[in-house]
């Protein structure tokens, strides 16, 4: 094992929800590594800073505006990667919706928009860049941002613990699937992550729940997320990493009887 095998030189990521947070520490941290990344979301405006980011590291990459739920525009995002960039050796599917509150509360569009970006999203997206581009290479990574609420329910946070439990299970059966094209299939479960606009006095505590004391870094979710995508990680598929700082090893609160 030997540092290069970290590195991503020659290869090309595609990162979903890349306009801030994880999705665009992920895209930065490809890019340190050597990739050329493309980055996508809803908003246009927000993801070309992105991608002059990463174009300033002396990497190629565009932006392209895309709703992940719609199959039509995740085709269309595929081709012009491949077009543009040349392939797509390596998929992040990040996006995501949030909502708050107890599940019985949620309205059904608010579950409808939330699955069809979290769970449906991933799905459509892993299903072009496969059929387009990975099977036929016979190569290729996918990562998939799960969450430790898809392992351990976190309540009032509408349909987010049932999207990631999906995801991680989604991840698992394709690591199975398309393993005879050698394409590795992970998921990532973290914690809270702290990105701009982490409000920690709202999170103290969350904070004093954690056995390390404090918030995921993202430099340590993105640094993980590097691991998987690299050869580092060449026979690693259908593992979830989880990077929470040993809080899913914790008993859950329970209400006094």
């Amino acid at each position: 094992m030997t540092v290069p095998d970290f590195r991503l030189d020659g290869k090309v990521a595609l990162v979903t929800g890349a306009k801030r947070g994880i999705g665009k520490g992920i895209a930065l941290t490809f890019a340190e590594a050597g990739a050329d990344v493309a980055v996508c979301g809803r908003t246009l405006s927000e993801l070309e800073p992105v991608a002059k980011e990463i174009r300033v590291l002396g990497r190629k990459s565009i932006a392209v505006k895309t709703d992940v739920s719609a199959r039509s525009e995740v085709e269309s995002l595929v081709d012009r990667v491949v077009a543009e960039l040349g392939t797509i050796d390596i998929l992040v599917n990040n996006a995501v919706v949030y909502t708050r509150g107890p599940l019985h509360e949620l309205s059904e569009e608010e579950w409808e928009r939330s699955v069809d970006i979290g769970l449906k999203g991933y799905y459509l997206c892993s299903r072009a860049v496969a059929s387009k581009v990975m099977v036929a290479r016979k190569k290729g990574c996918i990562i998939n941002l799960g969450s430790t609420a898809g392992i351990r329910p976190t309540g009032r946070q509408g349909a987010y613990s049932i999207i990631k439990a999906g995801v991680i299970m989604m991840s698992k059966l394709m690591a199975v699937e398309l393993a005879e094209y050698n394409i590795r299939v992970n998921a990532l479960a973290p914690t809270v992550v702290k990105t701009e606009g982490t409000n920690e006095e709202l999170l103290r505590g969350f904070i004093t729940s954690l056995p390390l004391g404090r918030l995921t870094e993202l430099r340590e979710l993105t640094a993980a997320a590097l691991f998987l995508a690299s050869d580092a990680a060449s026979y690693i598929s259908g593992h979830t990493l989880v990077v929470d700082g040993g809080r899913i090893n914790t008993f859950p609160r329970v209400r006094p009887g």
